[in-house]
């Protein structure tokens, strides 16, 4: 019994009982705009009172009318439910649950449940213990909104006969043991290091693929290079011999002018450098140019076999 008047003001679902506003009975009652008042003479259900100030009837003391209260606000309970993933986790469900009286089924909501917050959470537990074990722990974090889903229709279905409405299950939070939670951050961090170590071989795969294809690039254009300035140096040596002259020069002599004149582009390499080795051909500015290119070949081919007989 609570003092005359007043009503309780916790959100907890279910009825209790209450006193009218005269300290000699309930004949009146002062009805709270949160809640419905069921009135019972001697025992038995009369009707549902709404917010404002009612007549009940004639009491004495509170012998004859009796006064029951609900709360007509949205409710919240919480569930904590422990169950066991197709992959033999063991996980804890957190579900929260949202009701409300159904105006109509005021009467039932009083009368029918004596606990509201255990009724509900024997249909959840039923519920999550049915879907959880069916799913992997990954699927099971997927597949919150289906849980909640699955556990708003059995609600629906079942607390409407005792007059409540539900408005929304969420399943807030799946928590596995400890230890499971510890081996998921670390299989995750192993997975992000394996992803970087890759991520670093392909970018070292890329600079090295990337030189390569620089230095090809590069002895391609050199090559290129050194074929049309030899091809420029042939067109020149042809045009300053033989003009005036008449005269054709064969493909051998060019060859020969070519030779002698990459042999005195080589001295002049070699005078420039000072740390430069070289090996010097006895010739004398007398002799023809087919003597000269003799001797730069026998002295490249002396020069070749000179290592392999103090090998020998």
């Amino acid at each position: 019994m609570t003092s005359y008047g007043s009503f309780p003001n916790t959100a907890k679902a279910g009825s209790s009982s209450v006193r009218g506003c005269l300290p000699c009975g309930n004949c009146f009652v002062a009805v709270p705009q949160d809640r419905w008042i069921a009135v019972e003479s001697f025992g038995n259900f009369q009707e549902i009172k709404g917010p404002g100030l009612a007549w009940t009837g004639w009491d004495c003391c509170g012998m004859c009318i009796q006064l029951r209260s609900i709360s007509t606000r949205i409710e919240q309970n919480d569930c904590a439910v422990e169950t066991k993933t197709k992959d033999n986790v063991f996980v804890t469900v957190r579900v929260s649950i949202q009701q409300s009286v159904i105006p109509e089924h005021a009467k039932e909501a009083i009368y029918k449940l004596s606990n509201v917050d255990a009724q509900i959470d024997s249909y959840v537990a039923d519920v999550v213990r049915s879907q959880v074990p069916k799913m992997t722990l990954d699927e099971v974090f997927v597949e919150k909104d289906s849980i909640s889903d699955a556990i708003k229709h059995e609600l629906d279905v079942h607390m409407k006969d005792y007059g409540f409405r539900i408005h929304k299950t969420l399943v807030t939070d799946v928590r596995p043991s400890k230890e499971v939670m510890q081996a998921m951050d670390e299989i995750n961090r192993q997975k992000r290091l394996r992803d970087a170590e890759q991520m670093r071989a392909e970018a070292e795969k890329i600079k090295v693929v990337t030189a390569a294809e620089a230095a090809a690039e590069s002895a391609k254009l050199q090559g290129v290079g050194i074929a049309q300035q030899r091809n420029a140096i042939v067109e020149g040596l042809r045009s300053s011999v033989t003009e005036g002259t008449g005269e054709v020069l064969t493909t051998e002599k060019i060859s020969e002018l070519l030779l002698i004149t990459q042999y005195f582009e080589t001295l002049r390499d070699i005078g420039a450098n000072s740390k430069a080795q070289a090996i010097f051909i006895p010739q004398s500015p007398g002799q023809a140019i087919t003597d000269i290119a003799s001797q730069v070949r026998n002295g490249v081919l002396q020069a070749s076999a000179a290592p392999q007989q103090v090998q020998m």
